[in-house]
């Protein structure tokens, strides 16, 4: 069959929006002299002003299109720069309700000189270890203990990460491009065990661009170019993922109908 439009039971797709954190403050330095991606300074980087007018224009963005009602769940990478841009994209604003909620974000945290931000009319947050950035020999993707960020983000559930400390990053080797991509195949696997039908991912744009390369090797070059561009800073690309294997859990598509009801003969007329 040629390649062409495809046709699935819905009940076999999920839908993901996928983002790159802000502009951070080893990007900015990073862009100048490459090596200060391995400078202790940039230990766990947060995101610079810049960075944070990013964050406002894509919550924007988010708002218009309606896209926080759809949102059953954020998922993101435990570091400062994504946790920050999750939150200041897709949590429930400026807390200046004074409501009895806890805060997704309090105020100042990650010297980001904002406000608290409010959980109220927000998703769920939950922190992922398998989608953070290629691990070795830069600090900026080094994480903090998970005991420091529940302090700066009390409302995030980091209950999938085992350690407190961070024992997945080490000085060297850096991940290859290989096991990142292999990485991204199985946070997509994990992804598909989740309940939730429309997700977005904040994470980084080495392990994006990972995730990616790995799909869309049966598609047409046009749609294999696109997959393979990298993230910029604060982008969002909206995509499905399709269970062509059969490997979902889900049997039924909520808003199937069985239909023969009441009873009655249906027999086809050809």
């Amino acid at each position: 069959m040629d390649k062409g439009i495809g046709l699935y039971p819905l009940h076999r797709c999920k839908t993901i929006h996928l983002v790159r954190h802000a502009q951070g403050i080893h990007n900015v330095a990073g862009e100048k002299d490459h090596s200060a991606y391995s400078s202790e300074d940039y230990f766990d980087a947060h995101i610079t002003p810049l960075g944070w007018q990013q964050v406002d224009h894509l919550r924007n963005h988010v708002l218009a299109t309606q896209l926080l009602n759809k949102v059953e769940l954020v998922i993101v990478s435990p570091l400062l720069r994504t946790i920050q841009t999750a939150v200041g994209a897709f949590g429930g604003g400026e807390d200046t309700s004074g409501a009895d909620a806890t805060p997704l974000m309090v105020a100042n945290a990650g010297s980001s000189d904002r406000p608290a931000i409010s959980g109220l009319n927000s998703p769920p947050f939950l922190a992922v270890e398998l989608c953070r950035e290629t691990m070795g020999d830069h600090p900026c993707d080094r994480r903090r203990s998970v005991t420091e960020y529940k302090a700066l983000f009390p409302a995030i559930d980091f209950t999938t990460i085992e350690s407190d400390k961070d024992v997945l990053w080490k000085p060297s080797p850096r991940e290859t491009p290989e096991e990142v991509a292999e990485r991204g195949v199985q946070f997509i696997n994990w992804l598909w065990t989740r309940k939730e039908k429309e997700i977005a991912i904040v994470s980084h744009s080495g392990f994006l661009h990972g995730l990616l390369s790995s799909f869309g090797k049966d598609c047409v070059d046009d749609i294999k170019k696109e997959l393979s561009i990298h993230f910029k800073n604060c982008e969002l690309r909206s995509m499905v993922i399709v269970d062509q294997g059969n490997l979902g859990t889900d049997s039924t598509e909520t808003t199937n109908y069985s239909g023969k009801v009441p009873q009655g003969l249906d027999h086809p007329s050809d």
